[in-house]
């Protein structure tokens, strides 16, 4: 299953590897759409690849870490 979230990092984040941290925690794939990074903040558009459930929990790991997540419609379906 694939889904797209449009996460937004606060500043204490920005050059952390929350991402891969995630990714390797719950077997997801993730894949870069559009990103911004500046000083103060960052956000990025990212794909994931996975299965439901591990989908379900890395989203809210990114979320418990402190980064905002927003489902982005129209999910892609496989």
């Amino acid at each position: 299953m694939k889904k797209r979230i449009r996460l937004t990092f606060p500043q204490d984040l920005i050059k952390e590897p929350v991402i891969y941290t995630v990714a390797q925690k719950y077997d997801i794939i993730p894949s870069i759409r559009r990103a911004r990074v500046t000083e103060s903040v960052g956000e990025m558009v990212l794909e994931l690849d996975g299965q439901e459930e591990n989908l379900h929990l890395s989203i809210e790991a990114l979320k418990e870490t402190g980064v905002e997540v927003e489902l982005v419609e129209g999910d892609i379906i496989q």
